[in-house]
């Protein structure tokens, strides 16, 4: 049995490497730890914070977390991340991801997380690619597996819909590089 999330949101941690220091607060549900000192948790909330990048997430995951290779949810909205990185797509059971309030301006990034095959539930909304006509639809082709995007249910009607898109833009894309 998994514990209460680990969280760490609203400590003005501006690097992942600065969470370390930190405790987590106390939620509704007591935190336990194990022998390690870690948490038999498989959600981190690290929102509300400074966070730029990634680059020790999985330093942090591991350092928190009793099981890291179990993380299937993790919170990481209203931050000033500005890429999707590719140490995301380590984190194989992530099933629920918070990115929204960032900054994230590449609409193509959302590809990477293609490779997470559990993942059904995401958040982008708030983020500077929100503003792009096919902000939904590049999300939805992306990652077929989605059950919601942005708190809000896919429909069927949805990826039938982001099919199409996917198919003319391939086409699209196909013939610019053909003419030159």
């Amino acid at each position: 049995m998994y514990g209460a999330p680990v969280d760490l949101s609203f400590k003005n941690i501006c690097s992942l490497e600065g969470a370390w220091t930190e405790e987590p607060s106390r939620g509704l549900r007591p935190l336990k730890r194990n022998s390690e000192m870690k948490y038999p948790s498989c959600s981190l909330r690290l929102n509300n914070n400074n966070i730029l990048d990634l680059h020790d997430l999985q330093k942090t995951v591991s350092y928190f977390l009793a099981e890291p290779s179990q993380l299937a949810w993790l919170d990481l909205s209203f931050n000033s991340i500005s890429h999707i990185d590719k140490v995301l797509c380590e984190l194989r059971e992530l099933r629920v991801l918070y990115l929204h309030g960032n900054s994230i301006f590449i609409l193509s990034e959302v590809d990477r997380l293609g490779a997470l095959p559990h993942l059904h539930s995401i958040t982008l909304h708030g983020n500077v690619i929100e503003t792009n006509k096919a902000y939904r639809n590049r999300g939805i082709s992306a990652l077929p597996q989605l059950k919601t995007m942005d708190f809000s249910a896919v429909t069927q009607q949805e990826r039938v819909m982001a099919e199409i898109w996917h198919q003319s833009n391939s086409r699209i894309r196909s013939n610019k590089l053909l003419k030159s």
